[in-house]
């Protein structure tokens, strides 16, 4: 039940984090909501998410795994509700950084659970199980999601949250072992305050630049604050040294540097597309949200059937040669997307293109993680990888704030825009590409 337990409560932070998406259009409409505004929803969930993601785990080590992950939950389930309930979309923006809030606390606890209760080979197929789980529940996110949208409204997608996180409350209040003692150890709060400032202020000046008014003197001041603040948070976690949320010692290696920059790069392509793939599809190809949804299908399951098999190529021939080669595929399967247009039929346009690019992430997705782990020396293993799932977090974050221009596009415009960014998305895969060259090989 602790393996049910765990699985139920990630699942609101794995299904939120696609569900959204495909509700853009319809929020747009109820609310009013600009391109900026449609933005925030985005990342007002990312931002806390990807700046508080260590911070979380570190807070379980503090006050006890379960009780942290019991909070989560609950935060999570309160900020749903007031999500569903938003009268407006500053209040929705409001309520999405309260979800996020809750998910960087219950996704690092609900692993570091299973790590606690399984051990050896049990400990393994807890993990491996976890993470089909995660993948699986982000694929029916969109899908589920559409379908509460055309037939009850947007309202809903963020509801139906609330009997998982009373599900997943009761099954961890009584199936997960007790917390023990609280640990006195150092809880980096200056780290995160700064690293939550500097990319609240970058953020927030992406998405003024990316509007109509450009990169006028406000973005421009926002992105100067957000890199002194970012600059800062680098300082402070300098002198923190193995006490810091991201201690620099993991920079000491070019693989390691390497692979922040691949997935970077990978998963803010990769985040665009599935914010403007099913936006495109409806607003300008006339897909219902349902079938929006389920255009994206292909992606999640291909990933899954593909990964474990690349996996185990990877060590036998090493994780650099999939490294470089699967951002290639995938930008060769957003070139295939190029072919979208008004009125565009799924088997002959859109299926192709994203099968390509599942092909490419499940090259890359398995050799990251071993790569990551094997880039840094056992003592910040942890720390690698939580680090690299906050920057994984950072690329969406970050792409997401670029795509304002083509959120208030309409008609020829928007199909014109949606082309740009595309390139845009292969330009950033081929430079992941790159990046993947500079990972030593590790066989075996």
């Amino acid at each position: 039940m602790t393996l049910a337990t765990c699985i139920l409560a990630s699942s609101l932070a794995f299904v939120d984090g696609s569900v959204v998406n495909v509700g853009l259009p319809a929020l747009g409409r109820d609310l009013a909501g600009g391109a900026s505004g449609l933005q925030w929803v985005i990342n007002g969930y990312l931002l806390p998410l990807t700046a508080l993601l260590l911070l979380g785990g570190a807070l379980g080590d503090r006050i006890g795994r379960r009780r942290t992950l019991i909070l989560g939950v609950l935060l999570f389930a309160v900020a749903s509700v007031a999500c569903g309930l938003s009268p407006n979309l500053a209040i929705l923006v409001a309520a999405r950084l309260g979800q996020g809030v809750g998910a960087a606390l219950l996704l690092p606890n609900s692993l570091a659970i299973l790590s606690d209760t399984f051990t050896g080979e049990a400990r393994g197929r807890a993990v491996g199980t976890w993470s089909a789980a995660g993948a699986a529940t982000a694929a029916i996110g969109p899908v589920l999601g559409g379908w509460l949208i055309d037939g009850i409204g947007w309202r809903a997608m963020f509801l139906v949250n609330l009997p998982l996180a009373c599900g997943a409350v009761f099954l961890a209040s009584r199936y997960v072992t007790a917390d023990r003692a609280a640990d006195d150890g150092h809880l980096d709060i200056g780290g995160a305050i700064l690293a939550t400032l500097g990319l609240g202020a970058m953020t927030w000046g992406l998405i003024a630049g990316s509007g109509d008014a450009g990169f006028a003197r406000e973005a421009l001041a926002l992105l100067a604050t957000g890199a002194s603040l970012l600059l800062g948070f680098v300082l402070w976690e300098r002198r923190q040294g193995d006490r810091a949320m991201m201690p620099l010692a993991l920079f000491s290696t070019r693989s390691f540097a390497g692979l922040t920059m691949l997935t970077l790069l990978l998963y803010g392509a990769l985040g665009a597309m599935l914010v403007l793939l099913p936006y495109i599809l409806i607003e300008a190809s006339g897909y219902s949200s349902t079938a929006a949804g389920a255009a994206l299908l292909p992606l999640p399951l291909v990933i899954a059937i593909a990964s474990p098999v690349l996996g185990g190529l990877a060590g036998r021939i090493g994780s650099r040669p999939l490294l470089t080669a699967g951002p290639l595929v995938v930008a060769a399967g957003f070139l295939l997307l190029l072919r979208i247009g008004e009125h565009t039929g799924y088997g002959s346009t859109v299926l192709p293109g994203l099968v390509v690019a599942a092909l490419g992430m499940a090259c890359a997705v398995a050799p990251l993680t071993t790569a990551v782990l094997g880039a840094v020396d056992e003592r910040h293993s942890g720390s690698a990888s939580g680090f690299n799932s906050a920057v994984a977090r950072a690329g969406g974050l970050v792409a997401t704030s670029l795509i304002g221009g083509i959120l208030a596009a309409r008609g020829s415009k928007l199909i014109d825009a949606f082309h740009v960014a595309v390139v845009a998305n292969v330009v950033a895969c081929i430079a992941a590409g790159a990046a993947g060259w500079m990972v030593e090989d590790r066989k075996g």
